[in-house]
């Protein structure tokens, strides 16, 4: 994908200043209290059935959408033409020891997010059909993803954000290749986080970062030495929501 074409967290490039370090900000709350996902429902086929046939439940707002979220703002940026279109694949690896999910690290050189993590994916061409041929594509061009190895199973919500973009995660379960073809232009790794650690709440951080414009809440959910935040973050929140009904 193009360098102008990056969707993920996006959500914050209005507000935070050039150089903003997020694993700096103080934590402000674990969510350990919280429910975690029945291991049961985090095998290849409970997560077919539940992608396809979801139950009622509630996409969560965060402080990133809030604002952007109401009906009659899309509206008029729709009108306008400054809602961007985009997704994001979120590829569930089938892997011995259990399911994971699939990561990109940005290179440190790029002008927007350089070094966050984020899901392959990004805004859509005038050529892709729907949403799902964006993702695919994406990933295809990012990562190498052959989209043979790739089987949908659903849509979270469109996360929409302060710049203007309206993002579809696509869920997939993926047979792990034996190998990636990075963009090395964008992408700096890849790599993988066994889901139950995921949709874990006690993995789930809210950090407030205070500025001139107020106070500003986002989760994160670090990994070993991968400090996951953002959109990206916020996306696999409503997966976890999504799972844990």
């Amino acid at each position: 994908m193009t360098q102008s074409g990056r969707s993920n967290n996006q959500a914050f490039s209005a507000a935070v200043p050039a150089g903003f370090d997020a694993q700096a900000i103080p934590i402000y709350e674990v969510c350990a209290s919280q429910l975690s996902v029945p291991a049961d429902r985090l095998h290849p086929t409970s997560l077919k059935s539940r992608l396809q046939n979801p139950p009622a439940w509630q996409p969560e707002i965060t402080d990133e959408n809030r604002h952007v979220i109401a009906a009659d703002i899309i509206a008029r940026r729709q009108a306008a033409g400054k809602v961007t279109q985009a997704a994001v694949l979120i590829p569930l690896l089938m892997k011995e020891e259990g399911v994971s999910v699939l990561l990109t690290q940005r290179t440190n050189h790029l002008h927007d997010h350089a070094g966050q993590i984020s899901f392959p994916g990004g805004r859509m061409d005038p050529q892709d059909i729907s949403p799902h041929d964006t993702a695919l594509r994406e990933s295809e061009e990012e990562i190498g993803l052959n989209r043979e190895c790739v089987e949908i199973i659903g849509n979270l919500p469109q996360y929409l954000t302060v710049s203007g973009y309206s993002v579809t995660p696509v869920v997939a379960l993926v047979q792990p290749p034996a190998e990636y073809a990075l963009d090395s232009f964008e992408v700096a790794d890849v790599f993988d986080v066994p889901l139950q650690f995921l949709m874990n709440p006690a993995n789930h951080q809210v950090r407030v970062w205070e500025s001139d414009l107020g106070s500003r809440r986002f989760y994160s959910m670090p990994y070993q030495n991968r400090f996951i935040w953002g959109a990206t973050a916020g996306m696999l929140r409503n997966l976890y929501h999504l799972l844990k009904v």
